[in-house]
């Protein structure tokens, strides 16, 4: 024990593990001081939880979000709902959003491919209040509720690659349909628990990125903190194709074909074109 304490002491690894140890105490915490609450003055497009319910195919997710972006701002703020089931899963695809000025910073949220040429979406975010911007300091100190948002492709795409002007890269994920319908389930009952049982986000181990490694039950990797680099590490897993990384990062961006796309007047088509492309540019059938 006393030479763990002073490796811990001395170490510049051991430090860090101390200040790890130190933040997550502190934050469990405020957590008990503060819980978690389902009901404030959210931002907008955040003020909508997500509800789970049995249905006929699987499940009905309500509400499913399916906002409209210019390049200044949102223009139209539709909701909608969708039943959808594990047999209807074809693929799943990873997105990753840079954030600009930093190469470890990102967010990421995925699409599901679903049988008729459909995509739906689900990211997950800081639930911000409408006074709150996003700090990644104070998402490691509870400032933050988590929110599991279900949305429309073109929502998620074009806020990011029309609205705020970001870089978007789009992956197929390489992994069985047993594997597809694991992670697609894993993420209907972490949606529905918080409907009951609101959480915290946390900047370091209930982010974007993490949040959805869980689920999917993949090995910890600091890439699902420095999540700017989590793409590179699913490529290094051999979870997204390609020959090499930079191949596969230079196919993956379809920024501009998004922006081409938010011109196009209904989301089926969107969805449709979408998968096209995508399928195209990775051979996929």
């Amino acid at each position: 024990m006393l030479r763990a304490l002073n490796w811990l002491g001395g170490h510049p690894i051991g430090r860090s593990v101390v200040a790890i140890v130190v933040m997550v105490g502190l934050a469990a915490f405020a957590e008990a001081l503060d819980p978690p609450q389902a009901h404030r003055n959210w931002l907008p497009y955040l003020a909508n939880a997500a509800q789970i319910r049995p249905a006929p195919a699987g499940y009905r997710i309500s509400p499913v979000s399916d906002w409209r972006y210019s390049a200044q701002a949102p223009i139209a703020r539709d909701y909608g709902d969708i039943e959808v089931g594990p047999d209807e899963l074809r693929r799943v695809w990873f997105v990753l959003e840079p954030q600009p000025g930093s190469d470890i910073a990102a967010h990421t949220f995925l699409l599901f491919e679903l049988e008729g040429e459909r995509l739906l979406g689900l990211t997950i975010e800081a639930r911000r209040e409408a006074h709150e911007s996003y700090s990644a300091v104070r998402g490691l100190w509870n400032a933050y509720e988590l929110a599991y948002v279900w949305a429309s492709a073109r929502d998620l795409l074009t806020r990011r690659a029309v609205m705020l002007d970001h870089e978007v890269f789009v992956y197929p994920i390489d992994i069985s349909q047993a594997q597809l319908r694991t992670l697609f389930e894993r993420l209907i009952e972490r949606t529905a628990s918080l409907e009951m049982s609101p959480r915290y986000y946390n900047t370091a181990f209930s982010n974007c990125t993490n949040e959805l490694a869980k689920a999917a039950g993949l090995p910890w990797s600091l890439a699902f903190i420095l999540t700017g680099t989590s793409d590179e590490h699913l490529h290094g897993e051999g979870l997204i194709p390609g020959e090499t990384f930079e191949a596969a990062h230079a196919r993956s961006d379809v920024t501009g074909f998004v922006q081409d796309l938010n011109t196009l007047p209904g989301e089926a088509d969107f969805d449709a074109a979408m998968l096209a492309e995508l399928n195209a540019r990775w051979s996929l059938d």
